[in-house]
């Protein structure tokens, strides 16, 4: 049928299913007589064993979705895993998407794949119109492919940071319409940063005739940004949306999803895949989904948003034991932030200095946010460098309730930070004793004198 099994299969079931897609592929033949010079042939063993013997990789030379005649098998698994992707993201919540593809490129390189496909239908344009989001790939993914990307300044809103659509409206109109290649939307994201007001952008993508690419990076795990895609697309444009392998399915970092509402515009994308590529992300994801099932999966989504609310009330009260406070970010559905105001007061160094305190003690993932950080990222200056704003109110720690993360993740963290803030608020106290003596002590000469 193509799509997911409602139940997770048993590993021998599914490596009995992935031995017989392999003795479909011409290099397994037992007879195969191969005078080309790619055959297949795989010197070491345990490499052959590691692919399941499925060496051939997917599609053709002038489209990574073509079926390879000496390649069967292969092309069988990758047909069957585009389906069955399609089929997760549609439980997922977004109902209406009509094609999918894996593509073996991180969620940059997707992305610029897809900005390289649009240049074909906008010969003319050159910017991006780019809500910020301080994270390197997405900006370098726009500088990759060979545009200049205009970055709109994200609207302060309590603590949220969200998306200036006046100014998106503005520079569409200053630049021209026919200047500008897309409109680059984020929806998974660092708090406080929130997705962007995806409905909203489509609309306008839809008013000026503009293309919209949506970097949906993690945000499959995350029912919010599912539905922001799929209300975007319903009442306005968008073209494509990204999703990374790792962060939504769990399996080693090199493949993204490209998916959309247009079928010949995901094929044209598919096409401009230079070559033939690698069928190791296809083939981790199929083998993931097979085990899982979609009871399985659905089980993994419920489970995250379970601790996500565990982890912001958790995390409030820490910040409360610290005079600190959570900010208040409810649209973003991922991501939690916690603000480090008295440690930066306390110390300019203090608050990077705990961000290498957790990682000493094995905190993976948490970031710690400095106020005022400047970076420089393909000759363009970012103020406020990974805030997402040229000066956000305060310095903050992030934690994010992403797919897999456990209870006992969130109370070991908890844990370790909390002891890691008291070590600042000793050094502090003691520090102020110093001082006060100091004081004192020329208190005393004076009145000495």
């Amino acid at each position: 049928k193509g799509k997911c099994p409602e139940d997770g299969w048993d590993e021998s079931t599914i490596e009995l299913f992935l031995h017989e897609l392999a003795i479909m592929d011409s290099n397994n033949f037992l007879g195969n007589c191969g005078v080309g010079e790619r055959e297949g042939r795989v010197v070491s063993g345990l490499v052959a064993r590691r692919h399941y013997r499925l060496i051939h990789g997917i599609g053709r030379s002038g489209d990574i979705s073509a079926v390879q005649p000496k390649a069967a098998g292969s092309s069988l698994l990758n047909k069957l895993t585009n389906s069955v992707v399609l089929d997760v993201i549609k439980q997922a919540g977004v109902r209406t998407v009509t094609s999918c593809f894996v593509v073996p490129m991180a969620t940059g390189m997707s992305l610029t794949l897809c900005f390289l496909t649009l240049r074909h239908k906008r010969p003319k344009a050159k910017y991006i119109i780019w809500p910020r989001i301080d994270q390197k790939s997405c900006f370098k993914s726009m500088i990759t492919a060979g545009f200049e990307p205009v970055v709109i300044e994200n609207v302060l809103e309590g603590d949220e940071l969200r998306t200036d659509l006046e100014a998106v409206e503005v520079k569409i109109k200053a630049l021209g319409a026919e200047n500008i290649l897309c409109v680059h939307s984020t929806t998974s994201c660092f708090a406080p940063r929130v997705p962007d007001r995806l409905e909203e952008l489509a609309v306008i993508c839809a008013n000026y005739d503009i293309p919209h690419i949506v970097n949906n990076a993690y945000g499959v795990q995350s029912s919010k940004c599912m539905h922001l895609i799929q209300q975007g697309a319903r009442v306005g444009r968008i073209d494509a949306f990204v999703q990374s392998l790792d962060k939504n399915f769990m399996v080693p970092v090199g493949g993204a999803i490209i998916a959309g509402f247009n079928e010949s515009f995901i094929q044209d994308i598919s096409k401009m895949y230079p070559g033939r590529a690698s069928a190791s992300p296809s083939l981790d994801v199929l083998i993931t989904l097979l085990s899982l099932g979609t009871s399985g999966y659905k089980k993994l989504l419920k489970e995250r948003k379970e601790m996500f609310s565990y982890l912001s009330s958790e995390l409030k009260k820490l910040a409360d034991n610290h005079n600190e406070r959570l900010l208040d970010t409810p649209h973003n559905p991922i991501s939690l932030a916690m603000s480090l105001k008295n440690l930066d007061e306390t110390n300019d160094a203090a608050v990077t200095q705990l961000g290498s305190m957790l990682f000493t003690r094995q905190v993976s993932g948490a970031r710690v946010v400095p106020c005022g950080s400047v970076q420089t990222v393909n000759n363009y200056t970012f103020k406020g460098f990974m805030s997402h704003a040229n000066d956000y109110p305060c310095a903050y720690l992030n934690a994010a309730s992403a797919i897999g993360i456990k209870k006992q993740d969130v109370d070991v963290f908890l844990k370790r930070l909390d002891k890691c803030l008291k070590t600042f608020r000793k050094e502090a106290k003691q520090e102020k004793s110093i001082n006060e003596i100091s004081d004192a002590s020329a208190a005393t000469e004076q009145l000495e004198d």
